[in-house]
């Protein structure tokens, strides 16, 4: 059997075509540590449903490179695991709720059809909070059940595609689709050491993806390199005629991108990129250093800053006036998730048709508290007085960050992802992140959401303790390919990433 830990797209291929293994034998590899060390073991507790037919789409695969001598697609014969907040024909899919335990859709989700349509062996699927709700990882479908941080146990790996984070970290797969709201794919990409894209919404349709707000919801990549998430990428994004917000991938391949026909074209260029890079750097995202948890990601990410700036970026610090009220203030969770999961359900009969018939009022547990909520909120998001300013506030705050980074001819933002490392497990029933009865999780991922920017995790680091720190990177609309390229010239510089000691 292959050596899989950390083996990229690039060397999968190569093991084709020189004769080293066969799709089958890499697909049968990994499905080996996941059920060694995610199903048992230190029960990592990333997957989900295991697909029944993933050898037998591997060997399909071999006859084809046999019969033809060519890749089928960029994604030939390369392990992916689906976040299950996306329908996967003939595969368990719950949405991160024990209500849809067993629910086996009929058909794929768009992105999941491409991805196959590229060549991909879809492992099977991911864990995901509670309706992809909840910062921390545990859901109703896994009664509840944390998935553990590959490196250090008692933490968590965030949310809401925690699974897809932590099986990628792990070496469970090569790829993973996550899917970011308000930061489900940044936020585990930064405990985990992986990197993750959070594209422009509508670059990939959202077909046969459960919501939680439409107009900020997107499926992206998750990958242990750059380039993999780049190639990745290039595999999901397009138009859908089921989903209208994908006249933004119209747009964009209107307007030629990527250029050179993959994001990952121009990647080489990515280390001269940075060292001429103009970086603003959004300070009043840090957390107080007089807070411990802060003081270590806040050295984490500024020690990655000061190699780069060694090697030439320039870093000039930026201000963004009420920013605190602008990330938080124009959410709608509260407003429009229940309609907008409702919307889903109705497309699925045999589930109840209410999210408030399915998530009780009050829970004994801290951190489903937004989570009911939400859950009770109007059934029509015009019914709340707030929707409307929210909305206007929102589209203000997008022009404020626009014009901020124009001005000053930035190149990217740059921040922590998140405030804090990974949390410990009690610290989700603990109340640690709950101020005035109201949860206050420490993320900065929601700037980009609420303006509806790409963004991306790159690792930076870890703390002292061996906790995993990313740093985000924050673009115009359509920039995803600058920021890969930046987030190339960072990985090649910092270097942070490493695979989780002892997941032999």
């Amino acid at each position: 059997m292959p050596d899989v830990r950390e083996i990229t797209i690039a060397q999968v291929h190569g093991g084709f075509k020189n004769g080293v293994f066969t799709a089958e034998e890499l697909a049968a590899t990994f499905l080996g540590r996941i059920a060694k060390w995610d199903k048992s073991g230190p029960r990592i507790n990333s997957t989900m449903a295991i697909s029944p037919t993933a050898l037998e789409e591997a060997a399909a695969l071999d006859i084809y490179f046999k019969k033809y001598g060519e890749l089928k697609g960029k994604l030939h014969g390369i392990p992916v695991l689906i976040k299950d907040q996306a329908d996967t024909k003939g595969i368990v899919t719950t949405y991160g709720s024990a209500v849809a335990k067993h629910n086996i859709p009929d058909e794929d989700a768009f992105v999941v059809t491409k991805l196959k349509a590229a060549g991909a062996v879809v492992l099977g699927k991911t864990t995901v909070a509670e309706w992809a709700s909840v910062w921390f990882s545990c859901n109703g479908a896994t009664d509840y059940e944390f998935t553990k941080n590959p490196y250090n146990l008692g933490h968590d790996v965030g949310a809401s595609s925690s699974g897809s984070g932590a099986a990628v970290a792990a070496n469970f797969t090569v790829l993973a689709v996550g899917e970011d709201t308000g930061g489900s794919i940044r936020v585990p990409s930064s405990f985990c050491n992986i990197v993750g894209l959070r594209p422009t919404p509508g670059l990939i349709s959202r077909t046969g993806f459960c919501p939680l707000i439409k107009v900020h919801d997107t499926p992206g990549p998750m990958a242990r390199t750059v380039t993999d998430c780049a190639l990745m990428l290039d595999c999901m994004v397009g138009f859908d005629p089921r989903d209208e917000f994908t006249g933004f991938a119209a747009t964009a391949a209107a307007l030629g991108l990527p250029r050179g026909g993959s994001y990952a074209a121009y990647l080489r260029d990515g280390i001269d990129k940075i060292k001429w890079a103009k970086i603003g750097v959004v300070r009043q995202k840090f957390g107080p250093d007089s807070d411990p948890y802060c003081k270590a990601t806040n050295e984490v990410v500024l020690a990655a800053i000061a190699k780069l700036r060694a090697a030439g970026t320039t870093f000039v610090d930026v201000h963004i006036e009420n920013l605190d009220h602008y990330m938080t203030y124009p959410l709608t969770y509260l407003q429009r998730s229940r309609s907008d999961i409702n919307s889903f359900l109705a497309t699925k009969p045999h589930l109840p048709q209410d999210l408030a018939d399915i998530v009780p009022e009050k829970s004994d547990k801290p951190y489903m508290s937004y989570t009911c909520a939400l859950a009770h909120g109007p059934l029509d998001p015009k019914d709340d007085p707030t929707y409307l300013d929210r909305i206007l506030q929102r589209d203000e705050f997008k022009r404020k960050v626009d014009c901020l980074i124009a001005s000053l001819g930035l190149d990217a933002l740059a921040l922590p992802d998140v405030r804090v490392p990974p949390p410990r497990f009690e610290d989700a029933m603990s109340g640690r992140f709950m101020k005035d009865g109201v949860e206050d999780f420490p993320t900065n991922t929601f700037l980009a959401s609420v303006t509806r920017h790409p963004a991306i995790s790159v690792p930076a680091g870890f703390t002292e303790d061996g906790l995993p720190v990313g740093m985000e990177l924050i673009g115009l609309e359509y920039q995803e390919q600058n920021l890969l390229e930046l987030a190339y010239g960072v990985e090649a510089i910092v270097r942070a990433r490493k695979a989780p000691p002892g997941l032999i």
